[in-house]
């Protein structure tokens, strides 16, 4: 075993119990899996997924947005519509920000909803989904399932890891280069910071 329940439960301190319960097996069996194997980078595996999922606490993508939020969060997606259409809708809007890219089909298809981020570094979009399905030797339409799974969230977060060699970066003790291979940008930084300095003191 490479985490203990103690150590996740310090760790993750503002999570249910029942939660870190849930989550000590597939954690376990995700680090492994994908070599994420030394402190340095459980350490910094789970600052980055303690940040991206709250805690193990959201696994699925959370679009209820109020329809004046729509064009500050999505302002190409909701220019030439009335977002009072889509508000508190998630899966409309997912169908919206999500068509016709990543491997989508077009609105009207429900890819956007279907392919969702889910997982503790969401997965989106049917082309990623697509590849996690063929690499795990699943359907597209298992991963889906899976996914929701607190044993898909956790293996499909090291599966992202170890194909964006997250590894290597968590090896460089580099928490800038590795936020912005995860979120494309450096959004919730401090917090990852954070995160990966108190788990450097846990998971050793």
């Amino acid at each position: 075993m490479l985490v203990s329940r103690e150590q996740l439960a310090k760790f993750f301190d503002h999570t249910p119990a029942n939660v870190i319960d849930r989550y000590v097996e597939p954690l376990n069996n995700a680090l492994q899996h994908f070599q994420i194997d030394t402190p340095g980078r459980i350490a910094m595996f789970m600052a980055q997924v303690g940040h991206e999922s709250g805690g193990l606490t959201q696994i699925q993508e959370n679009l209820n947005y109020r329809a004046e939020r729509l064009p500050v969060v999505f302002p190409r997606y909701f220019r030439d519509v009335d977002p009072n259409a889509y508000a508190r809708n998630p899966e409309k809007i997912a169908n919206r920000v999500y068509a016709n890219r990543m491997g989508n089909g077009p609105e009207s298809s429900g890819d956007g909803y279907r392919y969702r981020g889910r997982g503790l570094i969401q997965l989106t979009g049917h082309d990623n989904y697509a590849r996690f399905a063929n690499d795990m030797g699943m359907s597209v339409e298992e991963a889906v399932e899976y996914l929701s799974t607190p044993e898909g969230a956790a293996m499909s977060a090291a599966w992202f890891w170890s194909k964006n060699g997250l590894n290597e970066i968590a090896d460089r003790e580099d928490v800038v280069a590795a936020t912005k291979r995860i979120n494309g940008g450096t959004i919730g930084l401090a917090d990852r910071q954070a995160h990966y300095s108190e788990a450097l003191h846990i998971f050793v």
